[in-house]
């Protein structure tokens, strides 16, 4: 277990940045204060570090059982403790489909046995993701994080509404990849200026917005919590918003590539293919302004590994999907904060708090319980190598791009799980 004396770091605890030294004994946090007298662990001086509860994400795939060849759970989750994440939640386009009881141990299972932090699994809306049938949500309300087809948006409206209902009736959260399939025409990009200059298929942002609409439309009839994944639109927010003002119970994430990237910014890789894909500066701006606003409370990776066969066919024929557990806290930092967009404290908020305070999970430092935090400096300039990347997917569009802030210790658990600090 984990002893250490953090001296003369910024902490983030009762919802604010501070001066304190941190002191961990046996694992637990045993003082948050000022001037903390120097014992028998080793100090270190954190100056000019910010000491953070550890960041939350509650959207990555890490391919296994099934898919072991683009990431596994002690790869995926290694990635994440380097990242700063001490919670991930694990979505379930998995083979076998988390579905039932059975195929969700099976995940479990390997959760138990190999990851480093903690990892909360999604069980899927239908039957194999395939829209007919809807799963057992008695079954397995008390086994799963929520429920989500993540991948497939759900098509039919009164199969959406009954899972919507079983979902209320077991307190669990739909978590929604919204994508209607009947307006995609085989896009692979976004349909704006860049497919149009060079001959690519675009994907309408109807597809998306046209389905979230839908669904707030449903939360509204069955008070089912809803948590809408990655948007992308600037509709999407627009709606997001007005289903807020209404009092719904209705919450949404975006991505940080969403954030830094519009499709004029798109290169001939496939490290800039996901879906939805990298949209128009307009719909980069309006996610900006709904972080400003409270709009949109959550930042998620929606890491995606492949192997390097699957990406490098360029954007048309690689696969959907980037990873971005090991660039995220950076390029909030840089394209959020220090572009003066939102202040640190609400990086803190997007990052770690509001994922836990959102879905009912413990959140932030505190004193008499196990080490869960993340030291960061965000003041370092480095250059992203992929190639460095824990995670076994080497694709991103930050690839080559300098960015400020790096993580350089993670615990969780009472333990270290990531250091480089000492």
């Amino acid at each position: 277990m984990l002893n250490l004396l953090l001296k003369n770091g910024t902490v983030y605890a009762d919802g604010g940045l501070k001066k304190a030294d941190v002191l961990i004994k046996d694992g637990i946090v045993a003082q948050i204060s000022e001037n903390i007298a120097v014992c028998d662990v080793p100090v270190v001086d954190a100056e000019k570090l910010d000491i953070l509860p550890g960041f939350a994400d509650v959207h990555v795939h890490l391919r296994e059982p099934g898919f072991s060849y683009k990431e596994t759970i002690a790869s995926g989750t290694a990635a994440a403790a380097r990242g700063g994440f001490t919670l991930v939640c694990s979505m379930p386009n998995l083979n076998p489909v988390p579905d039932d009881v059975e195929t969700l141990k099976q995940e479990q299972d390997i959760i138990d046995s190999d990851a480093v932090i903690t990892v909360l699994p999604y069980a899927s809306i239908t039957m194999g993701q395939k829209g007919a049938q809807l799963v057992d949500f008695d079954a397995l309300a008390d086994k799963c994080f929520a429920f989500s087809d993540d991948g497939k948006g759900v098509q039919k409206e009164e199969m959406m509404k009954e899972a919507m209902v079983k979902a209320k009736a077991v307190n669990k959260p739909i978590v929604a990849h919204c994508e209607d399939e009947e307006l995609l025409y085989g896009g692979y990009i976004h349909d704006g200026e860049y497919a149009r200059l060079h001959g690519h298929r675009g994907i309408c942002s109807e597809s998306e917005w046209g389905q979230v609409a839908r669904d707030v439309k449903l939360v509204e009839e069955t008070g089912v919590q809803y948590h809408v994944c990655h948007i992308s639109t600037k509709e999407t927010v627009d709606i997001v918003r007005q289903a807020k003002a209404k009092g719904l119970p209705v919450t949404c994430e975006t991505g940080p590539h969403y954030l830094a990237f519009c499709d004029m910014d798109l290169q001939e890789e496939g490290r800039w293919k996901m879906n939805p894909p990298i949209r128009s500066a307009a719909d980069r701006d309006a996610l900006i302004e709904g972080i400003k606003d409270g709009t949109i409370e959550v930042i998620a990776t929606d890491h995606a590994p492949h192997s390097m066969e699957e990406k490098t066919k360029g954007l048309e024929k690689s696969n959907m999907g980037v990873v971005g557990l090991e660039t995220s806290f950076a390029a909030i930092n840089t394209y959020m904060v220090n572009a003066g967009h939102i202040s640190f404290e609400k990086l803190v908020e997007i990052m770690a708090i509001n994922p836990r305070k959102i879905f009912g999970l413990p959140a932030g430092i505190e004193v008499g319980q196990k080490a869960d935090f993340t030291v960061v400096n965000r003041n370092k300039v480095w250059t992203v190598d992929p190639q460095k990347f824990v995670s076994a997917g080497k694709y991103t569009p930050f690839e080559g791009v300098t960015l400020t802030g790096d993580v350089v210790f993670t615990a969780h658990g009472g333990k270290a799980v990531y250091n480089s600090l000492f």
